[in-house]
Parts: structure tokens; C-alpha cells; sequence
């Protein structure tokens, strides 16, 4: 771990900083700064202390740092001292509830700053409304002490994209922002946008190291592609392009022996169907009656491990750490719902540890080709997208024979697993790691910006 630092506020009329003796090392250091802003200072070696700076309350003003009890990382490149990294994260849907100001995704965002003293980054919350282009400020929101406060710092070192839908990244106003921020101040922006799933599918099969995770996928053209790959494997998955937590999917089926249809999805009701055509021209008429079909895409069915009759997959994160390299942060299994065409809770699926359903020696078996495959399309998924991809859920599978098959890769993933009792530690490793990565760019920004966007 990066060592951290603690920062001590005094009161008195000199512009010095008192720095431990051991970041000197022969280096003439003239300005020390905060985010976006710096002030020039004088710089003495700390007399008693080698993991303490002590500045006075002039530069902590000039600078805009919060009078919190904050350890901090230390930068330093040419004469500047860099304290941080201060991390903006950006959202939309804000309210004006003292107590919940981002709405319903408020505890999440308080959660996700509880781990600021932990890792040594200082990050905030805040929106488009917020930023004082003028000034260079934003006022941000704080979650200090068990509760939410709103300061005025400056610009950020790196941004964290926590935007909570499609919708809103599209929004005019806010693509502006991004634009301005990483253009114009040049401001490291991770983790931008949702994936796609058949660009991401179509990005991943030019890289034959992770062909064999990926199940046989297409654009809906007609209806001869879905006969073609039911005969070839007895049942496809037809799913919307830019889908979440598993709405619109639907299960065909073809039975050779009577020649019938068969469709498993969820209803308007969110009731769980199946259902009997006699043609797979009259299963589109019911079941996808006013759907726009362009928008789907038609997937291989994977004949998945059971536990108990019920259908099995997984959901792996991956995050970037303080050193830039891929770790496995978490690993569920997901357990199909009854009759369900899914495994999401919200059809009836139950989120399970990995030990509590296989027994040790298939755990470690599975925890190995999951970890693997998660791995191996994290690096190849951030060499071929656009952007700072910081951290990916996948949801994969493991056929019957032991093979590992990708069916979703989600930029920002849903964190329902994290709701079983055995998996919280999980929840605080992906949160620690995906502001950690924040200290890495950071470092990247000021010391390898070439490195950033090669």
C-alpha cells in the first residue's frame, strides 16, 4: 500500500509547509497545491515527524481544503508539492433533501465516500449545477462524520463517472461538461458511458486470446438466423442491444421431437411465462407484438450447471488498484428463480456465495476459470473501448462441460449481490479499489500523462 500522509492545520502568518524530511530527497520544492489550484510556499523539513505536513490556515484557505482529518497521498512533480487526490464524482439526479441529496442512490454515494480515509483520497459528489466555471470551484458534496455537507473546492485531479443511466449521459448540458472538463483542463475522466452489447461482443471477437469465452451472437436481421442457431443449439437468448438487470430478455426453445416453440420470459406483471407456438413466425406476433426487433440481438443458449434443476451463472467484478493493474474484487453465484428466463433477483433469483453451493475442490476449480476469464476480457475490453475504464462486472457462465462463456460485460455494475450477508466484504473491497485507481491516475496525470491516452 502507498503510504499516506497526514495533514495538520496551524495558525500563524508564514507561508510554510513543514514536510516529512524523506519526500525531499534534494528536490527544490517552490509551490504546493491542492486539485486545480497552487500557491507558492516555503518548505522546511518536519523536525519530529516523517508522516505528517503541517500547513498554516493561509494556504489551507488559498487552497480550498476541507478541515477534515484526512490522510492524503503526496506528489511531486517539478518544484510542486501535490496533495491528493481529490475526487469528483459526477452524477445527475439531485435533490433538495438535506438528507438524501442524490435521491434514492444516496447510500450508495455515502458508502462509497465512507472509504475516503482508507484508501487517502478526498471525493465528493457533485453535478452539473454545481461547477463555478469562473472561479475554477465546484461545490461539492461532503458525507463527513454520519453526515452530508456541500464545499467549495477546486476542480478535481480525476473524475469518477457514476452518471446512472443512458438517458442521462445523452443529455446535452452534461455531455458538454465532460467535453469541457477533459478537454479544456484536462482532467482525467473514468469509467465514461454504458457498454453496448453487441459492440462490446464485436470489439472482443477481433482478439482470438478471448474468442472461446464468447457465445455465437447477432444483430436480429430475420427470422432464418434464430432457426439457424436453434438448430444448431436448441435454444437462444433474444435480448435488447442496451438492456439491464435482465429486462426484455427472452428464452426461445425448439423442440426437434414436436416441432414446437417454446418461450420463457417475464410479462408486464413481471410474472414468469412459458409459452407453446406452433411457428416461430406466431411466437414473434404474441411475444414481441409492438417491440422494435432492430434493437435485439440474438444469442447462443448455454447449457448451464444446475443446482437443484435451476440454472446457474455469475457475476465477477474486476477493478484497476492504486498500481493501475486488474484484481478480482468479487465473485457471486446466481441461481436462477423458478420457471425464470434469468437469474436476477428481481425474477425470483437468489444470490449465493460460490462455497455455499460447491463443494471445496469444485469452489476452487470454478473460482480459477471464472478469475481467469474475468481477467483475461478486462484487458483486452480496456485495449479496445475508448476511454479509462476503471472497474467491469461480467455476468458469465460455466457450461456443463467445464467451459466459461460471457454473456454481459456492464461498465457500471449493478451491486445486488452485495446484499447477502457473506458478501460484504466484498462490497468494501469494490469500493476501496474504485476510488484507489483515482490515486493512480492521479499519479499518471502529473508524472506520464502521455501514458494516459496512448
Amino acid at each position: 500500500m502507498r503510504k499516506h500522509y497526514l495533514i495538520e492545520f496551524v495558525q500563524n502568518d508564514q507561508m510554510i509547509v513543514f514536510c516529512p524530511p524523506s519526500i525531499f530527497q534534494d528536490k527544490e520544492l517552490t509551490r504546493i497545491a491542492f486539485g486545480s489550484k497552487s500557491v507558492e510556499a516555503e518548505f522546511l523539513p518536519h523536525p519530529d515527524s516523517d508522516n505528517c505536513i503541517v500547513i498554516n490556515r493561509h494556504i489551507q484557505h488559498a487552497l480550498q481544503i476541507p478541515d477534515f482529518k484526512q490522510p492524503y497521498h503526496l506528489f511531486i512533480n517539478g518544484n510542486t508539492l501535490f496533495i491528493g487526490p481529490l475526487v469528483g464524482i459526477f452524477t445527475a439526479g439531485f435533490t433538495d433533501i438535506d438528507e438524501q441529496p442524490i435521491g434514492e442512490r444516496t447510500q450508495f454515494f455515502s458508502k462509497l465516500l465512507s472509504v475516503n480515509k482508507t484508501v487517502g483520497a478526498l471525493s465528493f459528489v457533485f453535478g452539473e449545477q454545481h461547477i463555478d466555471w469562473k472561479q475554477g470551484t465546484i461545490e461539492g458534496y461532503f458525507y463527513e462524520n454520519n453526515r452530508w455537507q456541500q464545499l467549495e473546492v477546486p476542480f478535481p485531479n480525476v473524475i469518477y463517472d457514476r452518471l446512472p443511466n443512458r438517458k442521462s449521459e445523452r443529455i446535452p448540458k452534461l455531455m458538454k461538461v465532460k467535453e469541457r472538463l477533459q478537454k479544456e483542463y484536462l482532467i482525467p475522466w473514468y469509467n465514461p458511458g454504458f457498454f453496448n452489447k453487441l459492440d462490446i461482443y464485436e470489439r472482443l471477437e477481433q482478439d482470438s486470446s478471448v474468442e472461446r469465452y464468447l457465445p455465437e451472437t447477432h444483430p436480429f436481421t430475420s427470422f432464418s438466423i434464430i432457426e439457424t442457431m436453434l438448430s444448431k443449439y436448441g435454444h437462444v437468448f433474444v435480448k435488447p442491444r442496451n438492456g439491464s438487470l435482465g429486462l426484455g430478455i427472452h428464452q426461445i426453445i425448439y423442440d426437434r421431437e414436436t416441432g414446437k416453440y417454446y418461450c420463457r420470459y417475464q410479462d408486464s406483471e413481471e410474472r414468469n411465462r412459458l409459452r407453446k407456438f406452433p411457428s416461430l413466425e406466431l411466437l414473434f406476433k404474441w411475444v414481441f407484438n409492438n417491440q422494435s426487433l432492430e434493437n435485439m440481438i440474438v444469442q447462443q443458449g448455454i447449457h448451464l450447471i444446475r443446482k437443484g434443476r435451476r440454472p446457474i451463472d455469475f457475476r465477477v467484478h474486476t477493478n484497476k488498484d492504486d498500481t493501475g493493474n486488474w484484481k478480482v474484487s468479487a465473485i457471486a453465484a446466481k441461481v436462477a428463480g423458478q420457471g425464470s428466463v434469468t437469474t436476477h433477483k428481481r425474477n425470483g433469483g437468489d444470490v449465493k456465495t460460490i462455497n455455499e453451493i460447491f463443494n471445496k475442490e469444485e469452489c476452487n476449480l470454478y473460482t480459477e476459470k471464472l478469475s481467469k476469464a474475468a481477467l483475461d476480457l478486462s484487458t483486452v475490453l480496456e485495449q479496445n473501448i475508448e476511454g479509462i475504464i476503471g472497474e467491469i462486472g461480467f455476468d458469465l457462465g460455466i457450461d456443463r462441460n467445464g467451459d466459461v462463456w460471457l454473456f454481459e460485460a456492464n461498465s457500471k455494475p449493478g451491486r445486488s449481490i452485495f446484499s447477502h450477508p457473506k458478501m460484504k466484504d466484498f462490497d468494501l473491497l469494490t469500493r476501496k479499489l474504485s476510488l484507489a485507481f483515482a490515486v493512480f491516475l492521479t499519479e499518471q496525470s502529473l508524472l506520464h500523462p502521455e501514458e494516459l491516452y496512448k
